[in-house]
């Protein structure tokens, strides 16, 4: 099995999610890049994405959002592969991967994880959530 690299997008209303995420021979699942942007910016990002590491697969959430997100990706990048997969229980497991990433610190190693939400936006999280879902699956 080789390398399979794709980008997910977490669509939002006024924002999205945005994870580069590698699958390695081994089955080992590697976030190269994530950034939270504002909707008007994702086709400028998405190029950002593909300097780092060259993609041919790109996950989209089926929530809010995700229709524009499709449709401007098909206007920009009409031969990329898209596919549009179930956001169920996205948020509250990119609030797990959030944390995973981003250790507690202070008081908040005392409070329950699953008590806390960040303080900063975590869509990207949640990209990244939808892209191991799919390369988990091979």
């Amino acid at each position: 099995m080789t390398k399979k690299t794709v980008l997910s997008i977490d669509p939002g209303t006024s924002k999205c999610g945005m994870a580069l995420v590698q699958r390695d021979e081994d089955m080992s699942i590697k976030l190269l890049w994530h950034e939270v942007v504002p909707v008007e910016s994702v086709i400028v990002k998405l190029h950002e994405a593909y300097i780092i590491e060259e993609f041919h697969l790109v996950i989209i959430g089926d929530s809010t959002g995700s229709k524009k997100v499709k449709t401007d990706l098909r206007r920009h990048l009409p031969s990329m592969g898209i596919l549009v997969v179930d956001e169920k229980e996205t948020t509250i497991q990119a609030r797990e991967r959030y944390w995973e990433y981003n250790p507690r610190k202070g008081w908040r190693k005392l409070w329950p994880a699953t008590l806390q939400t960040p303080q900063e936006p975590y869509d990207d999280y949640a990209a990244l959530v939808l892209a191991e879902r799919v390369l988990s699956e091979g």
